[in-house]
C-alpha cells in the first residue's frame, strides 16, 4: 500500500477504543530493562495511564529489552496517544537514571537528532490489532511464555516471572492493580 495514500496505517497505528497487542524495544536492542528499577519505571507509567482513565492493561511482560502489551487505548493522554507518552515519560526517566548511574552507559544512546540527544526506544513500535478470540489468545499466550522461553530463560515457569500478569491469568494472583482481565473482554 501506498504510504501517502488516506488509508495507509502505519505499523504502529492504534485506534482509540480498540484492543492492541503491542511491541516496544528498545533502541539497538540494548539489555537497558535488565535491571528492576527500569521496568519499574514502566509499571509506574502504565499505573498512571491506567488510573488516569487512559488506557487498559489486559496483559503484558517486560523482558530485557523489550516490552509486550494487550491494551487498549482510551482516550488521548493531552494532545498525544497514551503509547507516545509511555515511550516520552520512560525515555526522559531512563535518561535521569543513567545520568546518575553510569554517564559511559547513556552515551550508548546517543543520537545525532534535532530535537533529543538521546533514543532508548526503537521508532515504529508494533500494533496487531487483536480483533478475534483466538488471535487474542494466541498472543495472550505468547507474551506469558516469552519469559521462559528456550532463548531468555528469565524463569521456569510463567507464574514465577514478576514482570508479567501470567500469574492473574494461571493462578488469580493480581500483583498489579491496574491489570484488566482480558478473557472477559472476549467472553472466554
Amino acid at each position: 500500500m501506498n504510504i501517502n495514500s488516506p488509508d495507509y496505517k502505519r505499523k504502529n497505528y492504534m485506534a482509540l477504543g480498540q484492543i492492541y497487542f503491542w511491541t516496544a524495544t528498545i533502541n539497538q536492542w540494548q539489555y537497558l530493562l535488565k535491571d528492576d528499577a527500569y521496568k519499574n519505571v514502566i509499571i509506574d507509567s502504565l499505573s498512571y495511564l491506567s488510573d488516569k482513565g487512559k488506557i487498559d492493561v489486559f496483559a503484558f511482560v517486560i523482558m530485557p529489552n523489550h516490552i509486550h502489551m494487550i491494551w487498549r487505548i482510551k482516550e488521548k493522554n493531552g494532545k498525544e496517544m497514551p503509547q507516545a507518552s509511555l515511550l516520552k515519560y520512560t525515555a526522559h526517566e531512563f535518561r535521569k537514571m543513567l545520568i546518575e548511574e553510569n554517564k559511559n552507559k547513556l552515551s550508548r544512546y546517543a543520537v545525532n537528532a534535532a530535537n533529543k540527544a538521546h533514543e532508548f526506544w526503537r521508532r515504529d513500535s508494533l500494533a496487531v490489532h487483536l480483533y478475534t478470540s483466538p488471535v487474542a489468545y494466541q498472543k495472550l499466550n505468547y507474551i506469558h511464555l516469552n519469559p521462559v522461553s528456550k532463548h531468555w530463560r528469565l524463569a521456569y515457569d510463567p507464574c514465577d516471572y514478576p514482570y508479567s500478569k501470567a500469574v492473574f491469568y494461571e493462578k488469580g494472583v493480581k500483583r498489579y492493580s491496574f491489570v484488566k482481565d482480558l478473557r472477559e473482554e472476549f467472553g472466554w
